[in-house]
């Protein structure tokens, strides 16, 4: 192998010219895209491609005429920054909505080539790989899926394979430690990793910032660890067969390559990363690998070749439309329910006796207990419920009494111990999310969701249904301290576009929350709980599902027009009906609106937003957070009740006196504002 911490003068010959050849088509179309992009990282395409090109033509299981195939292999770039091997591979196979002008719109507006591989742009694109790491991650969350479905439905039905592209700057992520360790743990046996190990980033050598041996690391949770030539085909292929052959290990093959192959200056350096190439440069890797094509044309034996790569999974794929069709009828109904997304017919009887339960307890319940309660209900009605928590079970209530739990090796079960690994458990969820057939939550403290985000955020831009549950919402939690005690989260995460935020306000809310985040099959949810129990403030467990417009008025004003509202979530919402009912003896005619969700609040129809936050200015607004999220609501001349610094160890009733979130002062908010407005 030549030195790759300089531009190499020659490249290794080819083992296989024909594979060489299928390697070029993926490695010109990236250049030639990058260099009319002006932007774009041709590196990894170029370094990687002699490794697709033996994995998509001999082993990969797919079929580009059904791109959704159930049982496909899942094929997943962690370093999405190399989007264009991707785009480039699903143009060659054929791919019927990847067409040669989209590569030519490479990182254009409304382009399906984004400059990350983004979920839903084009078909093949199996998830969002933005920010190195999460790739790895959702990559060991469609390994445990399919391991998951497989045992409950058999060989026959889920028998595949993923397979993840990786960098070293994926390696150096958090994420990928506790991503890699869980699936080590875990003895995902059909997980297979490609490192690309050309040990250049943007910076210049990785030696710069690190010298870990990676190898070594893999090694020690469990992995089954090869290392090779990424540029000899035979090697490429020896170890892939020899992977395969693993039933208890996930794999990794640590490729050696030079990243930017076939550039004359560039290569093996970090130029050859993120920079268009430049036509000089282009020009020279023409020579130097033999191609006289124009830019944007491959060959057509080559083009050919590919094509028939791309529908060679046919008759697999046909086989096991039959293979699902004469299933049992109770499996096969089953199955074909999950793969469409369907939830079983019983899931709202489920709900009705969860709100049943809890409008006869006779004692105040914290939201988290009542959430647990709903599962016990939900979870025997949706097998396909997978709970888990980052080593909080106990706490999250996150447990239902019929869960099994999943073991190394032993999938059969339905609730996941991630260990203390918030982020790999989010970006997990999301990979189960996506292989489809399942629907995870994972429950760790709201503080901790700082630890998530960058995965919550990847969630709700793909609009999957990851269903994040985070207990412990705000200064109730008492004795923890501020460093446990969430203050900005809320708003913070309210901010994310497409997240529905829950925090629901009694045990009844918690139960029209879960029904709402059961009903959107495409939004990603997250729904905040309380430590602290909270009276039942609603004991009528009507069908009507009151939170699924986001907000409504739980009390109205009696006596005449309203003169003032009183907004609140959660654990607050009790402070406000406490406040209402003084304010409404002192001539101060008052509602209360409960607030559990603003994202759904603001698809609501003008009329309707109008009619629960009433006409007057005069409003008020209590919650155990910051008030950021709530100053829409408020206007210039509201008043909010809640934090304005960190919070503080102490008794749960002493916290919120010293910071004075209590009735008497939602009371003096409301007179104040009341009497600005008389």
């Amino acid at each position: 192998m030549p030195d790759i911490s300089q531009a190499p003068k020659t490249f290794p010959a080819p083992k296989d010219q024909h594979l060489r050849d299928l390697a070029d088509c993926i490695r010109f179309l990236s250049m030639d895209a990058v260099q009319q992009a002006k932007s774009g990282h041709p590196g990894m395409p170029m370094g990687m491609a002699d490794i697709a090109a033996v994995l998509f033509s001999e082993f990969l299981k797919f079929d580009a005429a059904d791109p959704y195939w159930f049982d496909r292999d899942r094929f997943v770039i962690s370093n999405g920054h190399g989007s264009m091997l991707l785009y480039s591979l699903l143009y060659l196979t054929g791919y019927k909505d990847m067409t040669i002008e989209e590569i030519k719109r490479f990182r254009q507006i409304d382009s399906r080539t984004a400059g990350h591989p983004e979920y839903r742009h084009a078909t093949g694109i199996e998830t969002t790989t933005g920010p190195l790491g999460q790739g790895i991650a959702n990559s060991v969350g469609l390994a445990l899926g399919e391991r998951i479905m497989n045992a409950s439905f058999g060989d026959n039905l889920v028998n595949h394979h993923t397979y993840v592209f990786l960098g070293d700057g994926c390696l150096m992520e958090g994420i990928s430690h506790e991503a890699i360790s869980l699936a080590g743990h875990l003895k995902l046996g059909k997980l297979i990793a490609f490192w690309d190990d050309n040990s250049i980033s943007i910076d210049g050598a990785t030696s710069l910032a690190e010298s870990d041996d990676h190898p070594a690391r893999f090694r020690a949770a469990n992995w089954h660890v090869q290392q090779i030539d990424g540029h000899d085909t035979d090697a490429i292929r020896a170890a892939i067969i020899e992977a395969q052959k693993e039933t208890d290990r996930p794999s990794m093959i640590a490729c050696k390559t030079i990243i930017g192959f076939g550039f004359p200056t560039r290569a093996g350096t970090q130029k050859a990363h993120s920079d268009a190439p430049g036509e000089d440069e282009i020009a020279g890797a023409r020579k130097i690998l033999g191609w006289t094509s124009p830019p944007f044309e491959i060959p057509e034996a080559l083009l050919n070749d590919w094509r028939k790569i791309g529908a060679k999974g046919g008759p697999a794929r046909m086989a096991w439309a039959v293979r699902v069709q004469t299933a049992s009828p109770d499996k096969r109904d089953d199955f074909e329910r999950r793969m469409n997304g369907e939830l079983p017919s019983g899931w709202r009887a489920a709900i009705a006796a969860a709100k049943q339960e809890l409008s006869g307890s006779e004692k105040d319940l914290a939201t988290r207990q009542a959430s647990g309660i709903v599962l016990n209900h939900l979870f025997d009605a949706v097998p396909e419920l997978l709970g888990g928590s980052a080593d909080l079970t106990p706490s999250n209530n996150t447990k239902a009494k019929n869960q099994v739990e999943i073991k190394p090796g032993e999938y059969g079960g339905s609730y996941l111990h991630y260990g203390v690994r918030e982020h790999g458990m989010a970006a997990t969820m999301n990979g189960l999310a996506l292989h489809g057939g399942l629907i995870p939550y994972g429950g760790t403290f709201l503080t901790f969701s700082d630890y998530c985000r960058p995965a919550i955020r990847l969630a709700a831009i793909m609009e999957v249904r990851s269903i994040f549950v985070m207990t412990h919402d705000s200064i109730g939690l008492g004795e923890d301290g501020p460093t446990h005690q969430p203050i900005e989260h809320l708003s913070a995460l309210r901010a994310i576009p497409r997240l529905a935020v829950y925090r629901p306000g009694d045990p009844i809310e918690t139960a029209e929350c879960w029904e709402a985040i059961m009903e959107a099959p495409r939004q990603a949810a997250l729904i905040a709980l309380s430590r602290q129990p909270m009276p039942l403030l609603r004991r009528d467990p009507s069908d009507e599902n009151r939170s699924a417009r986001g907000a409504y008025v739980l009390q109205e004003a009696e006596g005449g027009e309203r003169q003032l509202t009183i907004l609140a979530s959660g654990s607050e919402l009790h402070l406000a009906v406490e406040a209402r009912s003084v304010l409404q003896d002192e001539g101060i005619r008052t509602a209360v609106v409960s607030m559990p969700c603003r994202l759904l609040f603001e698809k609501q129809d003008a009329a309707y937003k109008k009619s629960v936050l009433g006409g007057s200015r005069a409003r008020v607004a209590v919650e155990a957070a910051v008030q950021d999220s709530w100053d829409r609501y408020l206007g210039l001349d509201g008043v909010f009740v809640g934090m304005h610094e960190f919070g503080a160890s102490g008794k749960i009733d002493d916290v919120y006196k010293k910071f004075d979130i209590t009735t008497d002062a939602v009371i003096r908010a409301g007179r104040e504002v009341a009497g600005k407005q008389a």
